[in-house]
């Protein structure tokens, strides 16, 4: 048995250094901040989507950065033994929508909690408030760490698990990447993903916190050509949008967002716009003397329609009866194609997560131990491998943090 030390007290360190301990080695944690999971705390808005109960080809189809590295590690944690894991830890869960489970309670407190408790129960020494600065290596083999105050930590095995960039506050600040190129790795091209966007019209920050349900989005670069599409939930924010389709479309506008991006909303995907002129028809012929501004509460939420009369160019005051087919035919467009020019992102502050990474090139995908130095090992967001939002990113942390903390050593 050997001495193990791991850097970073999130959802990947922690399982990381408790699977260390059940193995009986000495394992020391060291987080900088002066709690644990401090991150976890924030997921789900609050709630922690733990993990996603889709089977291994969901989990592939909702990696879109390199996937098939995490074969190795989902065979030896799935969702399944993650949920499982939690269940014996004291953590009741429930699947709901879109396969995302949750901890019952609703709090990702228990998620934290449940992970102390393992950690605990599996001897692991923990340091919080120790920022730690280098790692040690000799002949490539890793020997240990180096503290901020100057202390060397010898150690027979080291598992980097600080996270990303993405929520600073919450003490993600981009050590690993350092270490990972100091150690003669490489690292890819870092960016934030899962990321609200900034849009140009004035008319997003007047529509602030409307959420639309069952739409469907386009977004198309400069040259015409589509970059994403997705159907459901997305919200307007004061500087643009976010919601869950925003949210999977950024990942796809990683490095592109010079490419004048536009984002076009359907507003009514269930009807072509044939229907929705027979639709508007109808609404016309119920409010055939009101002005044109009465004339959609059945059709649009109250907060949009002020947006979409501007739109229209049809005066708010014009008896619907005076409406042109024309007028009425570019108001069907409109609501089929309400367009939104994407300008940048809201950048890793609100980012979900961490696009880029440690070269899965240069680890082993079933231990997670770098194949250029001796014992040294990554898990979770430091790596180069990032999901869709659903409980997917925080599966990848629970399975390479597992595997690392299992083969560490051994």
């Amino acid at each position: 048995m050997g001495k193990i030390i791991v850097v970073g007290g999130g959802a990947a360190g922690l399982i990381a250094a408790g699977r260390a301990g059940e193995n009986g080695h000495e394992v020391h944690l060291y987080e900088k901040n002066n709690r644990l999971g401090k991150k976890i705390y924030i997921t789900g808005k609050g709630r922690c989507n733990v993990t996603n109960a889709g089977d291994i080809d969901d989990f592939m189809d909702n990696i879109p950065g390199n996937p098939y590295f995490m074969y190795s590690a989902f065979y030896t944690l799935d969702s399944k033994a993650t949920i499982e894991f939690f269940e014996n830890l004291g953590v009741k869960t429930k699947v709901e929508r879109g396969n995302r489970v949750f901890p019952v309670s609703d709090k990702a407190g228990d998620i934290v909690v449940a992970l102390e408790r393992y950690v605990k129960k599996n001897k692991v020494k923990l340091h919080l408030e120790s920022c730690v600065k280098d790692i040690i290596a000799e002949d490539g083999v890793v020997k240990g760490i180096c503290l901020a105050n100057g202390n060397e930590i010898y150690g027979d095995a080291v598992i980097v698990a600080t996270g990303g960039l993405s929520y600073p506050g919450t003490g993600s600040t981009g050590d690993g990447y350092r270490f990972a190129k100091e150690m003669g790795h490489t690292v890819t091209k870092l960016y934030p993903s899962l990321v609200p966007l900034r849009a140009k019209e004035n008319w997003c920050e007047r529509l602030m916190g409307l959420s639309l349900k069952n739409i469907s989005i386009v977004i198309k670069n400069n040259k015409g050509k589509t970059v994403y599409k997705d159907f459901g939930e997305m919200l307007f924010t004061h500087y643009g949008v976010s919601g869950p389709v925003i949210l999977s479309a950024s990942r796809h506008l990683l490095g592109k967002l010079d490419e004048g991006n536009t984002l076009s909303i359907d507003l009514k995907p269930a009807l072509d716009e044939k229907k929705l002129d027979d639709r508007l028809l109808r609404d016309f012929e119920k409010y055939i003397n009101k002005d044109f501004k009465n004339a959609l509460d059945d059709l649009l939420p109250q907060k949009l329609i002020p947006v979409i009369i501007e739109l229209s160019n049809i005066s708010p005051e014009k008896k619907v009866h005076d409406i042109t087919k024309e007028e009425r035919k570019n108001l069907c467009r409109l609501i089929k194609n309400l367009t939104v020019t994407i300008t940048g992102t809201t950048g890793y502050n609100e980012a979900v997560v961490t696009s880029g990474g440690v070269n899965t090139d240069e680890l082993n995908p079933a231990t997670m131990e770098s194949k250029i130095i001796k014992n040294l090992h990554f898990a979770g967001e430091v790596i180069d491998v990032d999901a869709y939002t659903g409980g997917f990113n925080l599966q990848i942390a629970f399975s390479t943090g597992y595997c690392a903390g299992m083969y560490a050593l051994e």
